[in-house]
């Protein structure tokens, strides 16, 4: 008689299926009371770059409604021209910040927080005591970083 060969859950991200003994019933996840304070941390971090972004909104020379009637030198519009250059850069990478919060956010409603979202794997606690909203284990960063160096 032949033996038969477990066929790959479907339904499951490609990078699950791959992982050797992965059982999607018997993942890992934090307790609750880990969880919270974690929560609450996302949750505080979340707010105070929201203000700060208003701030740097409001800080924008260009959001300047007198701007527009004042016939500025060379110097003042250059001045102009690097704050809002710089607060908009500082917004962009606010706004990457806020993205990957929220996803750890959700990742803790899911119950997949500290799994690796490459892998599947679980994320090391000490990375996640630095970076609480880390999404890759260290292997999978090295790899993400390596390619994008390429």
């Amino acid at each position: 008689m032949k033996e038969m060969k477990p066929k790959p859950n479907p339904s499951l991200p490609p990078q699950q299926r791959k992982i050797r003994g992965f059982n999607p019933g018997k993942l890992i996840t934090f307790p609750a009371q880990v969880l919270e304070p974690i929560k609450h941390y996302l949750l505080h971090q979340e707010k105070k770059l929201n203000h700060r972004k208003d701030s740097l909104l409001k800080e924008d020379p260009f959001t300047n409604p007198d701007r527009l009637n004042d016939n500025a030198s060379i110097d003042t519009d250059a001045a102009e021209q690097f704050g809002h250059a710089r607060s908009q850069a500082l917004r962009q990478e606010i706004d990457k910040t806020l993205v990957r919060i929220r996803k750890a956010l959700t990742r803790i409603k899911l119950g997949r927080y500290g799994l690796c979202e490459n892998c599947g794997r679980m994320i090391d606690t000490d990375r996640l005591a630095i970076d609480p909203s880390i999404q890759f284990c260290l292997s999978c960063q090295k790899k993400l970083q390596s390619k994008e160096e390429e």
